[in-house]
């Protein structure tokens, strides 16, 4: 038996050869062993390539207000282990966590005498479905990586959504668009209705296709439901929403029209919720939707200097991120810090990025996967290119000698976002 959260994280890391390997057979096994608790609560489905932890954010927060005890399971985590698996606004105790843990591994034990070793991803899933069978009213769950193969895919949800789709991951979910669609559309399930966010049309007839062969409706972004008249504000944005004959006015504390575009998709999804039976009171509804805020998406960190974290990991998340800094922060000198995973597109990234900041300082983390600073400032030839070999020293010099015109902005991979937000969290105190 383990005793602590650092013997867990050891041995996740020697287990850390096994990769990452889609199927469900081993989650089925795992969760056969402790009688299928993904069974005993409701839950919600969430794939997309970006927006899934927004829109997940703002259902939660509408559930929440209404007195419902949510269970969440995201990632990736920017807290650790247990910042996976959450009820309402606290994440897992470690207590929990390693009961629940110790309780798996004579399982992990013969699967992997068996040749079928078990991830660390699959593991913490089957924890997450243990720990809600006996915590929650319902269950929002994130899917990891695509969603027909992915780890959640072992759920029968009351609702799934979509919230869009572009290139990422292309090596493990195909190197076009529609292939991409093809993989989230799996979550997709038989007499299920599912909620799409704004999806490139040429994804659309794949997600059609798999709808039609499920019998599950679907309710599209600007084609069934619609946010409209978007206004910033000081604290955010207000916009109308419409479905059919109702209407309502809506008010975010998150910045981008793409977070418009999010919460819109959890309205839709909280519509079909009471239209299926769900009773809830709207009114407390949108004031916990206002409340929501993500860490990590445009999540202002620090103040004088105002220092921006953004996990955009991908060239779509980037285009997004970018044009909400231009709509917020257009009359300040900006300045970003960037680091990401060597498999991802990083050089579209920063030419999306170039033309709309001042300077770009390029840097790495402690991650197999992350591209090293030399490699990462070779990419692009320009003159508003710096190198940081050590982001911490970069980010300590910044935080000591500062123009109030400056703002700093921190993006790229969320697990550098993460070592980041964690670094300027113990700065602060």
């Amino acid at each position: 038996m383990l005793q602590s959260i650092k013997q867990v994280e050891d041995y996740f890391k020697r287990r850390s050869n096994l990769g990452i390997k889609p199927g469900l057979e081993r989650m089925n096994q795992l969760l056969a062993s402790q009688h299928n608790p993904e069974t005993k609560c409701k839950t919600i489905h969430i794939a997309g390539t970006n927006g899934k932890g927004s829109t997940l954010t703002f259902l939660k927060q509408a559930l929440i207000a209404n007195d419902l005890r949510v269970g969440v399971f995201t990632s990736p985590s920017l807290t650790g282990l247990t910042g996976h698996i959450w009820l309402n606004n606290e994440p897992i105790s470690e207590e929990a966590f390693l009961a629940l843990f110790n309780q798996l591994i004579p399982v992990i034990t013969q699967l992997d005498e068996n040749h079928m070793h078990p991830t660390e991803f699959e593991i913490i899933t089957v924890i997450a479905f243990m720990y809600f069978r006996d915590t929650v009213d319902i269950a929002l769950i994130e899917a990891g990586m695509g969603g027909r193969e992915d780890t959640t895919n072992c759920i029968q949800p009351i609702l799934s959504i979509i919230t869009n789709i572009a290139m990422d991951h292309a090596y493990f979910l195909g190197d076009t668009l529609e292939k991409i669609a093809y993989q989230k559309a799996g979550i997709v399930k038989a007499n299920v209705p599912t909620v799409v966010g704004n999806i490139n049309p040429v994804c659309l007839p794949v997600i059609m296709q798999e709808a039609q062969e499920k019998d599950s409706i679907v309710y599209q972004l600007n084609e069934h439901y619609e946010a409209k008249d978007v206004r910033t504000t000081m604290d955010g944005q207000m916009f109308r929403w419409r479905f059919n004959e109702r209407a309502m006015e809506i008010a975010i504390k998150m910045q981008g029209r793409h977070q418009v575009e999010n919460a819109s998709t959890a309205v839709m999804a909280l519509t079909l919720m009471e239209m299926n039976g769900f009773q809830f009171s709207w009114e407390r509804a949108l004031a916990g939707i206002r409340t929501a805020q993500v860490i990590g998406r445009f999540e202002r960190i620090h103040e004088s200097p105002t220092i921006i974290l953004d996990g955009a990991h991908n060239p779509h998340g980037m285009e997004a991120f970018v044009k909400t800094v231009v709509d917020v922060y257009d009359n300040s000198r900006k300045h970003l810090i960037f680091a990401g995973f060597r498999d991802k597109e990083l050089e579209k990234m920063l030419a999306l990025a170039l033309p709309y900041f001042n300077s770009i300082t390029v840097t790495s983390f402690d991650h197999p996967r992350a591209m090293d600073t030399e490699e990462l400032n070779r990419l692009v030839s320009t003159e508003k290119l710096k190198e940081s070999l050590d982001w911490r020293k970069t980010l300590a010099a910044i935080l000591q000698h500062h123009d109030d015109m400056d703002c700093y902005f921190v993006a790229g991979s969320l697990h550098f976002i993460g070592e980041v937000r964690a670094f300027l969290k113990e700065y602060n105190t």
